[in-house]
């Protein structure tokens, strides 16, 4: 069996963690202050300054914890990812504890509505301002989320567990990590066509994965079908 990728490593640059619950609440609000800032305006908006002021803090209380922009920026990827990282649990545990016609669709839906509630992530993004650690953070989180769809296929009974599906899962999220950015390129909220084909294409690939029963035909269904998007 495939061994499960380790922990998303911390990549938030803080120049010192608050020991205090008024100091983490004090930092917290600094972050959602960022996110709101990021969400409506980019990421050009995101200065000390402003964070500082839409979060009613001084900036002297903010630079405690954060040397520059660039470690909010940082801290503000940490906790996406992290976010995002808990969603595909709860998409694992509901996976082994109900059936699923169509797990492909369940994911790629759930991704989307993650991407269009979450404006500040999806800015940070789609946009150029990945550093090298958020980018080894980003693909790290990806190893998660391929590892996810593994043990979600396997617990739906739609493939056997192999070396072959973990890789199946890998490419496949990387192709559909590509085709969510294009959609919401496109449309805020993730524009329906490409969704759709996002999904046609990742159910004819992973119906290549050896099936469960050696007796059957892949599970998959490579037919297309209408899902809702809310």
């Amino acid at each position: 069996m495939p061994t499960p990728p380790p922990d998303q490593p911390p990549i938030a640059r803080l120049r010192r963690e608050p020991q205090q619950e008024r100091s983490r609440e004090r930092l917290q609000r600094a972050l959602d202050a960022a996110d709101r800032l990021l969400a409506s305006e980019g990421l050009e908006a995101l200065t000390t300054t402003r964070i500082a002021r839409e979060a009613g803090i001084s900036v002297g209380s903010l630079y405690q914890y954060v040397p520059d922009r660039e470690a909010i920026i940082d801290a503000l990827a940490t906790r996406y990812l992290a976010e995002f990282d808990g969603l595909v649990e709860e998409l694992v545990a509901v996976a082994l504890s109900e059936h699923w016609d169509d797990p492909t669709a369940n994911v790629v839906w759930a991704f989307a509505s993650r991407w269009r509630a979450q404006p500040g992530y999806r800015a940070l993004w789609l946009g150029s301002h990945l550093t090298p650690e958020l980018e080894k953070a980003d693909r790290q989180n990806k190893r998660i989320i391929a590892e996810a769809a593994r043990r979600v296929l396997v617990a739906q009974g739609h493939a056997t567990d192999s070396e072959a599906l973990a890789r199946k899962c890998w490419i496949g999220v990387l192709a559909c990590d590509a085709l969510l950015r294009e959609a919401f390129r496109i449309d805020p909220d993730g524009d329906p066509a490409t969704l759709e084909e996002t999904i046609a294409m990742l159910r004819a690939y992973i119906a290549t994965a050896p099936a469960a029963d050696a007796d059957q035909t892949p599970a998959f269904d490579v037919r297309p079908a209408t899902h809702a998007t809310g």
